[in-house]
């Protein structure tokens, strides 16, 4: 039995440093930045363009490769809303889904066994981190940030500021035109 644990020891090792290596290697061929705080932990920074950059960290542990990722804070409204709209998405997701931390904070998830970490399978659960953290940003914004937006887009204007990075947004900053009764003909 000793002998028994033993060998899985050594093969959970061997995994571990093959799913390592593969990660490192991805990353490296793909042009992707990464830091290493700790042995099998890497940390990058994904380039979006709704959201400037996604951390996504990669954890290759004993079993399975741990992949997390923020996407946003906790919302300041709407959280219901945000959160029904989350678990409405997470039913079109590919290896990862959305979760929240015990803060509200939301985040991108998800877990590969070793044996299907290869540079094909990272990429495509890296991709779908990004488009869909990229994807997802101003309709997380909309849906649970929409007054701060208003506030925001009030103040620039107030001090003749830019509005630019809020232009995504001026269908919740237009004011509101209460409806025009219509005219006999």
């Amino acid at each position: 039995m000793a002998e028994a644990a033993s060998t899985d020891g050594r093969a959970a090792s061997t995994d571990t440093a093959a799913a390592g290596k593969v990660v490192e290697d991805t990353l490296r061929e793909a042009g992707i930045a990464y830091e290493s705080p700790a042995p099998g932990t890497y940390v990058v920074s994904l380039p979006g363009t709704r959201k400037l950059s996604t951390t996504c960290q990669l954890i290759v542990g004993r079993h399975s490769l741990s992949v997390n990722a923020f996407v946003i804070r906790h919302p300041d409204e709407n959280e219901a809303g945000v959160h029904r709209w989350l678990l409405e998405r997470n039913t079109r997701l590919y290896g990862v889904g959305f979760a929240v931390d015990r803060l509200g904070d939301i985040y991108l998830v998800g877990r590969l066994p070793l044996a299907a970490v290869t540079p094909k399978e990272l990429d495509r659960v890296l991709g779908t981190v990004l488009e869909t953290a990229d994807g997802s940003f101003n309709r997380l914004l909309e849906l649970g940030f929409a007054t701060a937006i208003r506030k925001e887009y009030a103040w620039r204007t107030s001090r003749g500021e830019s509005t630019r990075n809020l232009e995504a947004f001026t269908h919740l900053t237009r004011p509101e035109r209460p409806e025009q009764p219509e005219r006999p003909e």
